[in-house]
């Protein structure tokens, strides 16, 4: 039996879905709270989590970087949002895939089967790149492609979370509460300045990507 958690405040939607999918031996939980969902899947196993966008509280974007962050499992994204950047954002942030509403239930049917196909045996033959970046702890010294960089403290904080992240999107909220060498006082700007120099530093503003209203990815 294929186990989906459905984040959807639309409850009369989500009882459309879950009759719907129930008839093909899924079994559907819904929670309309997304942080009560990111609790959930913490203590509960799922196979897919179908997510829609505008939730109380957090928007739903966050909530699929904050899943990505610890868990691989398929998200589908089930939104009523039709802008394009919402879509790109949804899926460089690791949303699998992302279905338009209104949509026949038979389709979400089918778009389940298909990440989950594309999920089966995924770990075996994922191929592991080596990094440009070595971190190197016990002298707080980040090199890049060989080349040591000259970071301040809170610069070497900063690089060295998003490195140890590996590539996942982190929020300045993240980098504020798990760098040592910041004030956990600090702004959002006083981040995006930092983040701003590191690049610098680094020669290639590319490697570390802005995501809309969550935070940075570095591209490893």
């Amino acid at each position: 039996m294929i186990k989906i958690l459905m984040i959807e405040d639309d409850l009369e939607l989500a009882e459309i879905l879950t009759e719907f999918l129930e008839q093909y031996d899924f079994q559907v939980e819904t929670e309309d709270d997304p942080f009560k969902a990111l609790s959930i899947l913490k203590l509960k196993a799922y196979d897919v989590v179908i997510l829609d966008l505008t939730l109380p509280g957090m928007d739903g974007l966050e909530v699929c970087a904050a899943i990505r962050e610890h868990q691989n499992i398929p998200i589908i994204i089930s939104s009523a949002r039709s802008d394009v950047t919402d879509k790109i954002t949804a899926l460089e942030l690791g949303a699998d895939d992302y279905l338009p509403k209104p949509y026949d239930p038979r389709e979400l049917e089918a778009r389940i089967y298909s990440v989950l196909r594309r999920y089966d045996g995924k770990e075996e033959v994922e191929e592991v790149k080596p990094s440009d970046f070595k971190l190197d702890e016990a002298a707080m010294v980040i090199t890049y492609k060989g080349r040591p960089l000259d970071l301040t403290n809170a610069e070497y904080g900063i690089l060295a979370y998003m490195i140890k992240k590996e590539g996942m999107v982190v929020s300045r909220e993240d980098i504020i509460h798990n760098v040592s060498a910041i004030n956990e006082d600090s702004s959002n700007k006083s981040i995006d300045v930092m983040v701003g120099r590191i690049r610098n530093k680094l020669g290639d503003k590319s490697l570390i990507e802005s995501v809309r209203g969550i935070g940075y990815k570095l591209i490893k």
